[in-house]
């Protein structure tokens, strides 16, 4: 795909800085695959439950943002800086400096981390940074890639696990495009309802929309509830920069289908209902995980994907997305345009637009539904 095709024009005060008030609240695009191109409807997310199938298959992702931004100041210069950081590797081995503890204590075991730096000077192999108040964390910098990726070591004061200090003290990894620093009810609304493995460095934004009360009309209306993990990367805003899709550097995510959401799916089919994913996350690990010998089905697995979905791809598992509204040029935007069709696609955002949806990640959300695209 010529990656000028994933544009769009997008007025910036539509980028919704903020979430709704309530986490159903937002405005819903309705855009059926089986009528017209620009053949749209409006609704709303807390009417969700009217607009799936009685008995459908919901899926969700059930990854838990980390609080993946840490502040501090270089250790011997003071220098200010930041680490974001993108995935744990392994716990340090024994013996490995404690750089958090004074000279009585003894902190929990440091972790090795993959981070991006951030300072009025390249952080370079051999600082040490002291992070948050009070020096909560402090990180030893064990390595830095071609690419400015650093191999951090963390470790964290007496009696708190580098796990348990990132999440007290870390800031909640907001995207850039929202254009602020996060605040107390970040902590809340950046999450879904059914954050439970720790991993993200970002939303599965379709899910934020899901309150308990949705669930529990979806659920009287006989709609079974399953769940994927997938820690969405920073990859994820990653920009495509080349002029064709195929030679985008797709970046890499976790995830795991289990045993229980596999199950899920073949009743699904048995009982002939759609299975309807909660965001472009969830379809990378449904389609990730298709049965190739089981058509409509999936393989309960667990690994790393790098799963490109673009239009001319057909898809195995998934016939209906609820998802946000993406980026111009963006992977997500590519998957969208795969399947609802880019025509169609480019139509329902023209509609969102001209009636001052909300885009992005707090913003509101498009059900994509019926027959598949020609």
């Amino acid at each position: 795909m010529r990656c000028e095709l994933l544009d769009y024009e997008l007025p910036e005060a539509l980028i919704a800085s903020r979430p709704p008030e309530e986490r159903d609240g937002a405005r819903l695009l309705l855009v059926d695959r089986g009528r017209g191109a620009g053949e749209v409807e409006h609704g709303a997310i807390r009417d969700l439950d009217r607009y799936i199938e009685r008995g459908a298959l919901v899926i969700v992702n059930d990854t838990r943002v980390v609080p993946a931004r840490l502040f501090g100041k270089k250790r011997g210069t003071g220098g200010q800086v930041e680490l974001f950081l993108l995935h744990r590797l392994d716990d340090a081995p024994a013996g490995g400096e404690d750089l958090a503890a004074g000279p009585r204590e003894s902190a929990a075991r440091p972790e090795r981390w993959r981070a991006m730096g951030r300072a009025s000077k390249p952080i370079r192999p051999g600082a040490v940074l002291d992070l948050e108040r009070d020096g909560a964390l402090a990180a030893e910098v064990l390595e830095r890639a071609d690419d400015g990726v650093l191999t951090v070591l963390l470790s964290s004061p007496a009696g708190l696990s580098v796990a348990a200090a990132i999440e007290a003290y870390g800031h909640v990894p907001l995207p850039p495009y929202l254009g602020r620093g996060d605040d107390a009810a970040d902590r809340e609304r950046y999450q879904t309802i059914f954050a439970r493995v720790p991993g993200a460095v970002a939303a599965p934004t379709a899910g934020l929309h899901l309150s308990p009360a949705l669930v529990e009309r979806l659920r009287a209306n006989e709609v079974e509830i399953a769940s994927v993990t997938l820690h969405v990367g920073l990859g994820t805003f990653q920009p495509v920069t080349v002029d064709d899709l195929d030679q985008h550097p797709m970046h890499t995510e976790v995830y795991s289908v289990p045993e229980a959401t596999a199950d899920a799916v073949a009743r699904a089919r048995e009982r002939g209902a759609p299975v309807v994913a909660v965001g472009t996350t969830v379809v990378r690990a449904l389609e990730t995980a298709a049965d190739p010998a089981r058509a409509g089905l999936v393989r309960a697995q667990s690994g790393e994907t790098r799963l490109l979905i673009q239009p001319g791809y057909r898809f195995r598992v998934v016939d209906a997305l609820l998802t946000n509204f993406h980026l111009p040029r963006s992977t997500l935007l590519a998957l969208v345009f795969a399947f609802a069709g880019r025509e169609r696609a480019l139509l329902a955002y023209r509609a969102a637009i001209d009636a001052s949806y909300r885009f992005y990640s707090y913003g509101d959300a498009m059900l994509i539904r019926g027959a598949s695209a020609p």
